[in-house]
């Protein structure tokens, strides 16, 4: 599956990996492209709190994958 990213004027295309099997390291990746693209929109935007809700809960994620690898990331 592809799809595309727009942020601050830039666009990103990017193919979604399509295994059910993904490590911590890929899975907190994720995680911070996704923080990212929000971050981005937010500051495009301007404060919109289901942004900033969506934000705190990807550091969120991130935090408890960080506790459960160890810092491993």
């Amino acid at each position: 599956m592809l799809y595309r990213i727009e942020v601050n004027g830039a666009i990103a295309m990017e193919k979604q990996n399509e295994t059910p099997e993904e490590s911590p390291a890929q899975a907190a990746a994720h995680v911070a492209s996704a923080h990212q693209i929000l971050k981005g929109l937010q500051e495009k935007m301007g404060e919109h709190p289901e942004i900033g809700a969506a934000i705190t809960k990807l550091e969120m994620a991130l935090n408890i994958l960080a506790v459960q690898t160890g810092g491993m990331l």
